[in-house]
C-alpha cells in the first residue's frame, strides 16, 4: 500500500476524500465532519497525513500519522 496524503476537499455533492495526485474522490460525504473522520482512518492505515481544505479550497488544517519530522521532545 502506498503512502498518500489524504485531502478533504469541497465537492459538488458535499465533501470528498482524495488521495494526493488522484483525480477521482475516494469517498464523498454530506458533511466535512464525516469526511474528515474517513480521511483520518485512511491516513492512519497508510501512516500518511491529512490535509483539510476549507470551502475556498485553501488548506486550513492537517495532521500527521506517519513519521513526524518534528516529534515532541520528552520533558522528563
Amino acid at each position: 500500500m502506498s503512502k498518500k496524503n489524504q485531502h478533504v476537499v469541497p465537492h459538488s455533492d458535499g465533501w470528498a476524500v482524495k488521495g494526493a495526485g488522484n483525480s477521482k474522490a475516494t469517498a464523498v460525504y454530506g458533511t466535512q465532519k464525516e469526511t474528515i473522520a474517513r480521511a483520518e482512518v485512511i491516513a492512519k492505515n497508510q501512516r500518511a497525513d491529512t490535509k483539510i481544505h476549507g470551502a475556498d479550497g485553501r488548506i486550513r488544517a492537517g495532521n500527521s500519522y506517519g513519521n513526524d519530522p518534528c516529534p515532541p521532545r520528552d520533558k522528563k
